[in-house]
């Protein structure tokens, strides 16, 4: 690229990377997750990561986009070419277009679920209904191809207007008055949660540090989930790192972006339990617990309609605050690649996303006991690419702190980051060692039926690449005495 896009503001990039980290994540997942394995314990192990590999990492990919001010394919490129590092190393940008074009496909079908939701909420169809009834609504939505295929579509399309627009006109914009607004709306649940639920229970169950509660898949699942939520390893970070400030702090945006993604998990967290708990229904309800158990309990509160749908509001926002940010690196690499314009880059990638996604709709109704992804890999097909997600990602994150850790010079570093040294050493000992084996432990709860093959293998992964990785790093330094 001759000319480089850069924020407006030096806050853009927080903002967009926190657009990029809260999503369904933190409003859906994030509290499933607690409510299985015990509230507290699962919180704590969480954040201990969040600081030990997250933020390490997450400042190791803002770096590379920064330092290339490409698209996550050709910076890697860039970087390979000028650190005379193997061409190997590309394989972190196609990773992470790949994690970010498999996830959209299925995400999308997701957050889709919300749009019926909103509907539903507002329309007062839900009110005083029975689990028994709502239940079986949440059956009937799944059970019909055509309902997901239309919310599919329409959450799309309303993504790809934006990032089509442009980093500032679209992205930019969009990002300014969709995330205060969510924040509003948080909060407005969280003290209706107050209000009608019982907070004293939801504080009591999240801020209760009993490890003794925590299983080890509990453990992996944390671990896992404060990777995860920081959008890591699918190129969105390093996309939206290319249009950084070079005098903005890496360190204490990367500070922000976590603080800010945990605080918002919490409040969700705190609004949906006090609501769950103050229903007398069960934390502990999955998957289901936003689509089946929140419903429920806003079925049986005062306003329960109207807050209900401010709140799948709420979702579908944050949903497409992350959406936008998957769509980004794989239309930055086709406008630089191909020399496509922006709208049709953003085309090429949502049609064929959309299209992938038709797999995962299919997945919950006509292909739902028998397909060919059944016969082939004993999962539908919605699981088989969310399997493969959860291995494209951390994989990726795996080599971003090997590259960053090993390959990228003392001064290079220093150049970016400008903080102390104690503060780069801490760092480079997190993103060069910690960070990797934390990340294998991620892989070994990614794919429970091969943990046995897989550890060695991931093991024999960091090992070869720190080597990899350290030759690299010897001979950059030679090469600067």
């Amino acid at each position: 690229m001759s000319t480089y896009n850069v924020w407006t503001h030096k806050g853009t990039f927080l903002l967009a990377a926190v657009g990029s980290a809260v999503g369904l994540g933190n409003l859906w997942r994030f509290p499933y997750l607690a409510g299985e394995n015990g509230g507290g314990a699962f919180i704590l192990i969480y954040a201990l990561t969040i600081f030990a590999v997250g933020i390490p990492i997450l400042i190791a990919e803002t770096m590379l986009g920064r330092a290339s001010r490409r698209s996550p394919i050709m910076g890697m490129q860039f970087l390979t070419r000028t650190h005379k590092a193997s061409r190997g190393w590309v394989s972190i940008g196609w990773l992470g277009a790949a994690s970010a074009f498999l996830i959209l496909s299925f995400y999308s079908v997701i957050a889709g679920w919300a749009i019926h939701y909103t509907w539903l909420m507002l329309t007062g169809t839900l009110v005083g209904a029975d689990a028994a009834t709502i239940g079986a609504g949440f059956d009937a939505l799944l059970a019909s191809p055509g309902l997901l295929t239309l919310y599919h579509t329409l959450f799309i399309i309303a993504s790809g207007l934006l990032v089509g627009m442009g980093i500032h006109k679209g992205i930019e914009n969009g990002l300014r008055i969709m995330m205060p607004a969510l924040f509003v709306i948080l909060l407005v649940v969280l003290a209706y949660g107050i209000a009608n639920g019982d907070f004293a229970a939801a504080a009591s169950f999240l801020f209760t540090f009993n490890l003794a509660d925590l299983s080890l898949e509990g453990w992996l699942q944390a671990m896992g989930q404060s990777f995860f939520t920081l959008s890591l390893g699918m190129g969105a970070i390093m996309a939206y790192g290319a249009y950084m400030a070079s005098d903005a702090s890496l360190s204490r945006t990367a500070f922000a972006i976590a603080f800010i993604d945990t605080a918002v998990a919490m409040v969700a967290g705190l609004a949906i339990f006090s609501l769950v708990f103050g229903a007398g229904l069960d934390a502990d309800a999955g998957p289901g617990l936003m689509f089946v158990t929140l419903p429920l309990a806003f079925a049986e509160m005062p306003l329960g309609g109207l807050v209900g749908g401010v709140f799948f509001i709420l979702v579908l926002g944050a949903a497409i605050s992350s959406s936008i940010s998957l769509i980004e690196p794989v239309a930055a690499f086709l406008v630089e690649r191909f020399d496509l314009t922006r709208p049709q880059a953003v085309f090429v990638m949502v049609v064929a996303s959309w299209a992938l996604g038709l797999m995962t709709v299919v997945s919950f109704n006509l292909w739902a006991e028998a397909s060919l992804f059944h016969t082939l890999f004993g999962r539908s097909g919605f699981d088989f690419i969310e399997l493969l997600t959860n291995i494209f990602m951390p994989l990726g994150g795996l080599l971003i702190a090997l590259f960053a850790g090993w390959a990228l010079t003392h001064s290079e570093v220093m150049k970016e980051m400008r903080t102390s040294e104690t503060w780069f050493q801490v760092w480079r000992f997190l993103v060069r060692f910690v960070a990797p084996a934390a990340v294998a432990f991620v892989f070994l709860r990614t794919i429970p039926q091969v943990e046995g093959y897989l550890f060695p293998t991931v093991g024999a992964l960091v090992i070869v690449g720190a080597f990899a990785g350290g030759r690299t790093f010897l001979a950059g330094n030679r090469q600067e005495q």
